[in-house]
């Protein structure tokens, strides 16, 4: 049975919740193998002047460890 490992890491974007999510699995992705999955734990959003101006998440990763 294989030993998963729970990272958790925040990440952001100014175009959106989606690329705020992409954005931290491939940083992660950079230096950790074998994710497994991706748990948004919380979504916020910075606003400037009346605007979103940036989409922000914090993220759990999940992966196996070798």
């Amino acid at each position: 049975m294989p030993i998963v490992k729970v990272i958790e890491v925040i990440a952001s974007s100014e175009k959106g919740i989606d690329e705020a999510i992409q954005t931290a699995v491939a940083e992660a992705s950079k230096t950790i193998r074998n994710i497994d999955s991706v748990y948004v734990k919380d979504i916020k959003a910075h606003v400037k002047d009346g605007k979103i101006s940036t989409y922000g998440v914090v993220c759990n990763i999940s992966f196996r460890v070798d």
